[in-house]
This record gives C-alpha cells, structure tokens and sequence, in this order.
C-alpha cells in the first residue's frame, strides 16, 4: 500500500530554521524502505498561508466528516469578523516567528478556553480528509476545526449535530430554535432583527420524506444527505446570510440569503442565480444582490424556503461579545451552573410527580416591557426588539417582555466515543403571585409549588443546548430545569437573556440552625432505662462505643416502646439498630470522646426521641427508610436549613444504591451537624453572624465531620 494512501498527519511549513520546526512524526514504513527507518512528514504545500488576503464563507468547505453543522457556523461567523477575530485571533501566520502551533478560543460554559493546535491535518491521497478553503493554501478553517475536535475528544464526535452548538462555542451565545410549519407569521421580521443584533442564523433542511413520523426536537443530521432536483441537499445544514423586500409591480416579496457549506450546489428554484426574475428589477438593485458564481450562496423567498426547511437556528450574542454599543440593542444577562444529582434534585420533567420540586429553582423577576414591536410582532416570534422602536406598546395590548431561556448540558458530547450521548432536558416556567412572593424565601415553601400556573415551557429533546425564547407579562417567575427521568444525572448551564433588566437568583437557603435544634429536650429517663445504662455502665460509671451500642438496641426496640418511652411514642415504627461506628460518633459528640456519663445519655437520648419522630414523619411506609429526595425536608423539620450545595454532599453521603436514608444514617447526619453548629455558636459574638476560627479551632470543629 502506498503511504499516501492512508490516513497520515502530515505537517505544512514553508522553507523556515528547521530548529524551531516541531518535532517529526514516525509512520508506518512503506514498501522499499528498510524496517525501523521511520518515514518523514510529507510536505502538504510550499507556501502555506494561514488566511488568504481575508476570512471569508467560501474558505469553509465540507470534507468527508459529516459535520456540516459545524462548518454552517463557521461560515456564518465570517460575516462578522470582529466576532471571528476572538475565536482566531490575528497576527497567527505561517512565517515570522513561526513555531509550528495556532491558537483558537472557544466558550466552554460560562468561561473562555484557549485551544492550543500543531499544523498536522489528516490528509488522505495527498488531499485534505475534512474541512478546506476554495484556496488550496489557506489553512485556518481546517486548523480550527482541529481545534474544535481536540477541545472535544476527536474528530469523530463532531459527526452529527446542530448549529446551535457550534454557533454557542463560537461566540458564548444563546442558541435557540424556530420550528417552522407554511404561512408562519413573524419569521421574516424575526430574521431580519436577528441578523440585525448581529445573531449567528441558520437553518437546516431535514428529511420530511424520507422519516415523516421523525420527532423534530432530536438530532436528525446524521440520518444521511441526498440532493433534491431542485438543487437543496435534505439533512443539511445552512447558513442564512441575509434578508431583503422586493417590490415586483403590486407584490412585495420577501427574500432570504441561504449558503450552502459545501461551497458548491445551489438552489436552482425561483430567485435563483440563474432565475430569469432577477431581470426585472432594476440593474443597481440586481447588480447589489444577485452574484452569478457557483459559491454555494444563494437567494430564496420565504414561502419557498418554509417549504423546503424545518428548522431556523439563531444564536443571539452575549453583552461582552456584543460590545458596549451593538447593533439593534443588547442583552441583560445571569448564568447559573447546576448539577441533577440522582435522589437528590434530579427530579423528572413531570410537575404531578412527588419530585419534580425537587429539581433546582431559579426565580426571576422582569422589570420592564419591551418597546412597541413591527408589524409582525403578532407572530410567534415576536419580541425581537426593533432597534427605533416607537415606545411603550399602545392599543390596548399587554405589555410583555422578551426573555430568551437556555439550558445547555456540560461536558456531553466527549462521551459518545463511550457510547453515551445527550440527556433529554427542558425546564418549566411558572408564575409567583405577589402574594406568595413573600413566603418564596427558601425551598421551605415547596408546598405551595404545585398550585402555580405554567406560563411557558421549552420542548424535552435530546440536545446539549434547549433554549426557548418567552414573552411574559412583567412581574415574578419560577424556572425549574429538569431532566426527563428522576434517574438522570448531569452538570448544566442556565443562561437567561433579556432585552430589558430583570433580576435572577438560585432559590437556595442560608446555612442555619433552629435555636431548639440545638438544644435537645430535657426528657427525664425511665427508671428501666436509667437502671440499665447502670448496669452496662459498671463501676466506670460511663458507656463505651460497644455498651452504647448495646443499650440502644435494647431501647429501641419495637417491644420496649411502653417501656422506655412516653406513652404518645407507644406505636413508634422500628428504627433499626444503631451501628457501632455510628455510636463512636454519638460519643464524640455527646460525651468525652471515648466514653458517655450518665446526664451526657440524658441529653443524647432527648435528641434520639425528637430525631426519631422527625424520621418517623417522612417514613411514610413504615419501611424503616425514607426516600433520599425528603432528607432536606427532614433536616428542615428537625431545625436545620442547609443550601443546595451543603444538601447535596449529605444527601450523596448519606443515601443508600437505592436512593434511600435509613434511621441509623439519618441519626448519623443530624448529629454531626447538631455539634457542629453548637461548635460554631461558640464563637459568636452576637449569637449568628460569620465566625472566623484558627487552624486549631477548625481543626476540633471538623472532627466531628
């Protein structure tokens, strides 16, 4: 086999100090060449050029990985280059300084990343395997899409996927899209402010014909491409460049500016560069629209393209991309990171379900209407805020505002090289009345969850980004983000975007503890109870681990309620016996560390019985466990209001493989975090507050977790 016939990385340099040159790579021999000779990189051009005269939608050309989805987006962000110059920054070059690697940066959920690439490229038969420009010689394109590969694990995990995504890493955006159906109002002018604002557009031509009964909301792009008669390729991606009215006679059509990536195969319908309508309009007008070249760019009109296209994907730009002054009008911006974490807060897309209010909760509180929208404003996408906008909305309409929604699931895609792919996701928004507003303080008011009214929701589907833009009416509102099934772990991004100020907030608890929690109940023993802890105790007159141990699987037991206990505890559920790590535990936090006196037993066995009745409430099956979702409940109900963060690392300490929390666990985690508030209180001054404690002070709180 001749070596050009395989798959190589083959290294691009011009006639530079071969001493900064990175070092060779060894290939397979090839036939003729003696065994153990590694064979040297092959030159792929003599005058490489990292970026010909300019940046431009011809220099992105599809290759043989079916990543069209990425290369529309590329193309797309030519068209701004102040966008395109952070993604590849300037002054990168093939000569003066040259040290064999480029540069790229990519958003990466909420933070910018530097991606750090060589000049090898997979090469097979002496021609670029993937993405290259119209000139041979120019490189930036197939070197970013190396980037982009490396940044996810392989060039193999780029097959298949939505702009949207490649769009979001491009630019820190929010990604969003349009399904369309015939006679839809509001696209039209719903692009043109998009490009407007400076939005990365496309759109994608799915295969209606070949799978009718295909859920439009999954990743459709690697179903396979085939081309139509009239000159679209079906499952493939586009960019949308531009839009433009066109008056013919009494007719004003409307037009849109479609590319396709592959730099060739173009639309040959009516507007077409061919299309004998192009003549009637006059020549300044056709000579600044219509290029007659086979650059796979290409002008539409709209109920063509609503005939041929399902999908519109816009990425509307974040404030620190935008700049100071963008075009058409900023975004208002909060980004929250997030984590569903199973029994704890990962609780299902099903509001009548006991755990879906589990799931992380984020109010939001719109301020201000947008101003008064176009003429389409009445379609399903208005909002889109004209830029000159004629003010408060009048006639008697409501004033609404315009917030753009979007849950983006991290770190994702690098897993399919283990066969995992994408989660389904979404989120639900409800309304808060004002007069709940009060009580919506901590996830203490979960209770009242259930009887608010959805204002919107975003579609489940199995995508990294789900994004929705609403229009609600200014006021207060709850945004849940859920997977579909309680089961389901992930980390995510909730970004939410709004053309006028609002304000956002995790709903989450400050870390506290009731004055009683911390305070056991004086309950005086029971002569039985006392007189064994004497027994047990001997002449020491304290309980080691094994003893305590002893004594409270006698006293615990179902049969020793009427004894041991007040007559209201008489039908107590079983509690299950108290380990003996467990009891080393309740010494160290009750006793001397090593032993327990009698009125130390007095105090640990007043918190047993109030523990235990909170236990008791949440067993609601008499099982002897409770379900791991309603640990936060019953820490709430024996005193202590912990947040998201703190809830989470006890909930996956303390639950059990199947998501529950027994007595003796339960036990476990209430009495830590009783002695280590009390601990804490001593160094407050005022009685709540911040404390700042030494080495030698953190040191004795931490002993008791």
């Amino acid at each position: 086999m001749r070596l050009e016939a395989l798959v190589t990385l083959e290294r691009w340099r011009t006639r530079r100090d071969p001493g900064i040159c990175p070092p060779s790579r060894s290939f397979p021999p090839s036939p003729g060449l003696r065994p153990g000779l590694p064979i040297p990189p092959q030159e792929f051009c003599a005058e490489p050029q990292f970026i010909c005269e300019d940046m431009s939608r011809t220099d992105v050309c599809q290759g043989k990985l079916g990543n069209c989805w990425f290369l529309a987006a590329a193309a797309s962000l030519t068209l701004y280059p102040r966008l395109l110059c952070r993604v590849v920054p300037p002054g990168q070059g093939f000569r003066d300084g040259y040290a064999g690697v480029f540069h790229f940066q990519l958003w990466q959920f909420g933070c910018w990343v530097d991606v750090v690439v060589d000049d090898r490229l997979p090469v097979r038969e002496g021609k670029l395997m993937f993405v290259r420009s119209d000139q041979r010689n120019e490189f930036w394109a197939p070197l970013l899409e190396k980037a982009y590969a490396k940044l996810h694990g392989s060039y193999e995990v780029m097959r298949g996927g939505h702009m949207n995504e490649a769009f979001v890493d491009f630019t820190g955006g929010v990604g969003e899209v349009l399904y369309l159906r015939q006679n839809t109002l509001g696209l039209f002018s719903a692009l043109r402010h998009a490009l407007a604002k400076e939005s990365l557009v496309g759109a994608t031509a799915l295969v209606r014909e070949v799978d009718s009964h295909a859920d439009p909301h999954q990743d459709t792009s690697d179903r396979g491409e085939y081309r139509t008669e009239d000159g679209l390729v079906k499952g493939h991606a586009y960019s949308v460049t531009g839009t433009h009215k066109v008056s013919l006679g009494f007719a004003k059509l409307r037009l849109l500016r479609l590319r396709n990536p592959w730099g060739r195969v173009e639309w040959t319908g009516a507007w077409s560069d061919s299309c004998p309508r192009w003549d009637a309009l006059p020549p300044d007008r056709r000579e600044a629209l219509l290029v007659k070249k086979e650059d796979g760019e290409f002008w539409m009109e709209l109920q063509d393209f609503l005939h041929h296209f399902d999908t519109v994907q816009i990425c509307s730009l974040s404030p620190e991309v935008l700049g100071p002054s963008p075009a058409g009008g900023g975004w208002h911006i909060h980004t929250f990171q997030g984590r569903w974490v199973r029994g704890f807060n990962s609780g299902g897309s099903q509001p009548s379900a006991d755990t879906f209010w589990t799931n992380p909760q984020f109010r939001l509180t719109l301020l201000e209407p947008d101003e008064e929208e176009d003429e389409d404003e009445e379609g399903p996408w208005g909002g889109w805020g004209a830029a000159g906008a004629r003010g408060p909305a009048q006639g008697g309409r409501t004033p609404k505002c315009t917030v753009l929604l979007s849950l983006i699931q991290r770190n994702r895609r690098h897993l399919r090289a283990k066969g995992l792919t994408y989660l389904t996701v979404g989120f639900h928004v409800f309304r808060i009345p004002e007069e709940l507003l009060g009580l919506w303080d901590s996830p203490r008011s979960r209770a009242l969850l259930p009887g608010l009214l959805r204002a919107d929701r975003s579609p489940f589907c199995a995508r990294r980004d789900v994004s929705r833009r609403c229009r609600l009416r200014p006021g207060h509102y709850l945004v849940v983000p859920s997977a579909a099934r309680a089961s389901d772990e992930a980390d995510f991004t909730l970004r939410i975007f709004s053309e006028r100020r609002h304000t956002a907030v995790e709903i989450d608890d400050v870390i506290s503890a009731d004055l009683q929690a911390l305070t056991g109940p004086y309950m005086p023993l029971e002569l039985g109870l006392q007189q064994l802890f004497q027994e047990l105790a001997g002449e020491e007159e304290e309980l080691n681990a094994p003893q305590l141990q002893t004594l409270l699987s006698v006293a615990l037991e179902p049969g020793s309620a009427g004894v041991f206990f007040p007559v209201a505890r008489a039908h107590a559920r079983t509690p299950g016996e108290i380990g003996l790590r467990t009891c080393e535990q309740l010494l160290q936090c009750f006793g001397h560390g090593q032993s327990l006196a009698l009125h130390h037993f007095q105090q640990l066995w007043g918190y047993l019985l109030k523990w235990q009745a909170t236990f008791d409430k949440f067993d609601e099956d008499a099982s002897g466990t409770m379900n791991s979702y309603e640990l936060r409940l019953a820490l709430n109900a024996a005193g202590f209001h912990l947040n998201n963060q703190l809830t989470q690392a006890l909930t996956s300490r303390y639950r059990d493989s199947r998501l529950r929390v027994d007595f003796e666990r339960f036990v476990s985690c209430v009495a830590q975090l009783t002695c280590i508030f009390r601990h804490c209180s001593q160094h407050l001054d005022g009685g709540e507050g911040v404390i700042c404690l030494t080495h030698r002070q953190w040191m004795e709180v931490a002993t008791f977790s």
